[in-house]
């Protein structure tokens, strides 16, 4: 889906460069006399885009700003000090955005009414850099393959999905599609790159996902690829069908090892991941932990359901101590989950002797509808009203990663709207193994700690 659109450059008018958010007194900007809403433009002359450029035109012991104001301003540090003052964004300029025309593009598949920031679709290099986002690379010219080389924005994170042109014109729909080229450009440069492919059923999969990832392995620098499923919601008409049933992820888990094997005797690594959603969808055991190579697309979704069953074995008798001081006379704990981690979640409390302790809600959404069922995408409204058919008493735990960084669901809710809508006590746990044991520690001492 890319970054939370609301985080970034929307709040920046174009070209006018970066507002200072927050100075430190003491800090040499401080000393300078700068303040909040100050907002610079240069750095020794250099025009600043973003934090990357303020980052690398102020690596010395003194910078001389320029203002948007027309003042400026001289800093000096010591050895190792900050220069005390924070940005109120990343970039200083508006977000690049997408001018391609995917044919599963989720953002396309959003139902109306929703706030605008969550249809801007960012393919913007920087974010790739910053903080993981996959870009196309359409949309990049001379001057940006330049400048990742110069300031070596490695790694960057790709979305490529196929090779073939005939198949990239029917999935990506690219004006002018130089993707490949560009990849190529940034390889040479040294830059390293993860790579994303979004699998669609009969289009870029079976023997054209064995040429992607041919033309792929032929590439130094390529570190990783991760292979997603087709997300759709029901507010589109193009897909009816992703990799839902067991017999057609167990093929692509399949066709997938046989790479993994080829290039683990290879390279030493596994190099090819896919999605949890393949392994749970199959009811298949998933890798062990060594099979991930150190979880390099963990935030795209590949490798969760490991992670999460290795340090729940781990902590396995803290779990069973804080399950263990939960009441058993009433089972007043619930856990509210997606249908997607459902499974997981009850091989993890069974292992733990949690049965009889603790609930699970596995709630279904009916908001975006289609294949969606993991819980990072559930709204507000399907919780509330999963929690009222529950009918329970007791305290429901919601994941927090249901909430953006406002602490808001995808359909304006907060967390207050939802304990008022399902007149139910909710609490939020944050979506890790530790965070739910901390939950269930709360649980049972009745004192939850502020999690957002």
């Amino acid at each position: 889906m890319g970054a939370r659109a609301d985080s970034y450059g929307s709040r920046i008018p174009a070209g006018k460069g970066g507002v200072v958010a927050s100075v430190d007194e003491a800090g040499p900007a401080g000393r300078a006399g700068m303040v909040p809403g100050d907002i610079i433009i240069e750095a020794d002359g250099h025009r600043l885009t973003d934090i990357i450029d303020w980052r690398w035109h102020t690596d010395e012991a003194r910078v001389t700003l320029t203002l948007d104001s027309g003042r400026t301003v001289e800093l000096t540090r010591e050895p190792g000090e900050a220069w005390g003052l924070d940005f109120a964004d990343v970039l200083f300029d508006r977000v690049h955005t997408c001018r391609n025309d995917c044919a599963f593009c989720f953002m396309s598949q959003l139902p109306k009414g929703l706030r605008p920031a969550l249809y801007l679709r960012d393919d913007d290099y920087r974010l790739s850099f910053l903080q993981g986002n996959f870009v196309t690379l359409t949309n990049l010219d001379d001057a940006d393959v330049e400048r990742i080389a110069e300031q070596v924005l490695s790694p960057l994170y790709v979305s490529l999905h196929a090779v073939d042109p005939a198949i990239r014109a029917q999935l990506v729909c690219a004006r002018d599609d130089t993707a490949l080229q560009r990849f190529d450009e940034l390889l040479s440069a040294g830059i390293e790159l993860h790579v994303q492919i979004v699998l669609v059923p009969g289009v870029n999969d079976g023997e054209q996902l064995d040429a992607t990832l041919t033309w792929l392995a032929e590439r130094e620098g390529v570190a990783s690829v991760g292979i997603v499923p087709l997300g759709y919601t029901r507010h589109q008409s193009a897909f009816k069908a992703g990799y839902e049933d067991r017999i057609s992820s167990v093929v692509v888990i399949e066709q997938v090892q046989r790479w993994q094997f080829a290039m683990r005797e290879r390279e030493g690594v596994t190099w090819v991941h896919l999605a949890d959603e393949f392994y749970l969808n199959a009811r298949a055991p998933f890798p062990k932990t060594e099979w991930y190579d150190d979880f390099p697309q963990y935030e795209n979704g590949i490798g969760i359901v490991r992670s999460f069953v290795d340090e729940v074995t781990t902590r396995r008798e803290e779990y069973v101590a804080a399950l263990g001081a939960l009441p058993t006379d009433a089972e007043s704990v619930t856990l509210v989950t997606g249908m997607l981690a459902a499974t997981t979640l009850a091989g993890a409390l069974q292992a733990c002797e949690g049965v009889g302790r603790v609930r699970l809600l596995a709630v279904p959404n009916r908001f975006f509808g289609g294949n969606v069922t993991v819980t990072g995408l559930l709204t507000g409204v399907d919780i509330a009203a999963a929690i009222v058919a529950d009918g329970e008493e007791g305290t429901y735990l919601v994941p927090d990663i249901v909430l953006n960084s406002e602490c808001l669901t995808l359909d304006d809710w907060d967390i207050e709207r939802i304990r008022r809508e399902s007149d139910s006590d909710v609490r939020l746990v944050s979506c890790t193994a530790s965070g739910l044991l901390q939950g269930l520690r709360d649980s049972a001492s009745n004192d939850f700690k502020q999690v957002r």
